[in-house]
């Protein structure tokens, strides 16, 4: 059975950095799509950033220039660097996976973290 297990969250003032790891027990990641989201109370998940089995990143236009996702093959690691972060990035982060039988992410992400909370103070 696949599991995504996040950690790497914490507390840290505006403008500093974390960096979020996402490990992946069940199968092997370097096929896959994954991505990372994230949820503020009162609001609803929205993605932050994806990277497809070949490797190719993309982000949400709010995180451009300051989040950096990338995979570790070999350990079927996943991880999110975050920069310059902002009070407005406080939330729980989410570490999802698609389906296994393609590297594109042009399908809907079927597997979930319990997530790992990130909280930034002014």
């Amino acid at each position: 059975q696949v599991q995504l297990a996040e950690s790497g969250g914490g507390s840290v003032q505006a403008g500093g950095s974390l960096r979020l790891s996402c490990a992946a027990s069940g199968y092997n990641l370097v096929s896959n799509c994954m991505a990372w989201f994230r949820q503020a109370p009162g609001t609803e998940r929205e993605e932050v950033a994806r990277i497809t089995g070949d490797g190719t990143p993309s982000y949400a236009d709010s995180v451009k220039g300051r989040f950096t996702i990338s995979r570790d093959k070999v350990n079927a690691m996943l991880y999110l660097k975050m920069d310059s972060l902002k009070p407005e990035d406080t939330a729980m982060y989410y570490c999802a996976a698609g389906p296994l039988w393609t590297a594109t992410c042009r399908f809907a992400f079927n597997t979930w973290g319990q997530g790992t909370q990130v909280t930034v103070s002014s």
